[in-house]
């Protein structure tokens, strides 16, 4: 059963031009999206850079006025809502930042930080606080000194981890992670990574994991919608994506992840280039000649496609 719905998504801005600065065209930036999250599960939304998976990511948590649609937690209404500071959503949704650095106030000094959102949602005592900041330091794998200390002492991966910790410190239901490991090395990256499943599998939290990196979201994700100009081309189970995609948008984001082993690597560019002539040949089908995305047709139960009618019928 999910706690949050999603239905028809769109951030829209407007372009103003002319004279009298009037809108003259708008960005589409998140055109008509639809999910739903349930307890204990992770979702990943992929796409390329300006595809609207940041956007879609603030106008969740109510950092970019949704143009239309709406979000429905807990059977209510949440859209472009003016929450109580204190309200349930407010507690229950949070956000890890794709820039850990400037997502921490360098004036104030770690517990103070982590405190913040105990001090706006739960009703601690001075001493139950600083226990409670102790517990997420350990929890995150951070020394008990850490909270002394300000945000420009520590490395970026360690800068992630407080941002993971000041994000669990209500208990939330789910957790907006933004390319929480894009700007990290590869050992940090499976560091951190590996510790967030270890938490979600302790606290039973959803994650909605924003990222461009297939192969980082194969390995978090259940759940995964491929993203393309504000609209979604497929979505569908890990399963669905990797082993049976049908968009040629999915494919041709699947090729491109790079291998290590040069064994094969001839047959893997010839593959690649098969899928660019497929991706050139069928535009058509998968594309309007605005170049928007048609809407989603459904293939099995959970997997949802793109494409005109026509292409339904050889799905």
């Amino acid at each position: 059963m999910s706690f949050m719905q999603i239905n028809d998504l769109k951030v829209h801005y407007p372009v103003r031009g002319g004279f009298f600065n009037t809108v003259i065209d708008r960005v589409l930036a998140v055109d008509g999206i639809t999910m739903e999250f349930e307890r204990g599960k992770a979702y990943g939304l992929v796409g390329e850079s300006g595809c609207g998976k940041s956007t879609t990511g603030k106008a969740l948590i109510g950092l970019e006025k949704i143009t239309n649609g709406s979000i429905i937690y807990e059977g209510e209404n949440v859209t472009n809502k003016r929450r109580n500071r204190k309200s349930s959503f407010n507690r229950d949704v949070q956000m890890i930042f794709q820039d850990a650095h400037s997502s921490l106030n360098p004036r104030k000094r770690v517990k103070d930080i982590i405190a913040e959102p105990i001090r706006n949602f739960l009703n601690l005592t001075p001493k139950e606080e600083e226990r409670k900041i102790s517990e997420l330091l350990e929890i995150v794998g951070m020394p008990e000194d850490a909270k002394l200390k300000y945000p420009h002492e520590f490395s970026g991966g360690q800068k992630q981890r407080l941002g993971i910790a000041r994000a669990i410190a209500t208990n939330p239901k789910l957790i907006i992670a933004d390319e929480p490991v894009s700007a990290l090395d590869l050992s940090v990256q499976a560091q951190v990574l590996n510790f967030m499943k270890d938490i979600q599998n302790e606290f039973g939290l959803s994650y909605l994991f924003i990222s461009h990196d297939l192969g980082v979201v194969k390995h978090m994700c259940d759940h995964i919608s491929i993203m393309y100009k504000g609209r979604f081309v497929e979505t569908g189970t890990k399963h669905d994506i990797y082993t049976n995609p049908q968009h040629i948008y999915t494919k041709r984001l699947l090729s491109a992840i790079p291998e290590v082993s040069p064994a094969g690597r001839e047959n893997r560019k010839r593959e690649r280039i098969l899928v660019e002539q497929h991706y050139q040949a069928e535009h058509k089908n998968y594309f309007d000649e605005n170049e928007r995305v048609f809407d989603l047709l459904q293939v099995s139960n959970t997997h949802y496609v793109a494409a005109t009618s026509q292409v339904r019928g050889v799905l």
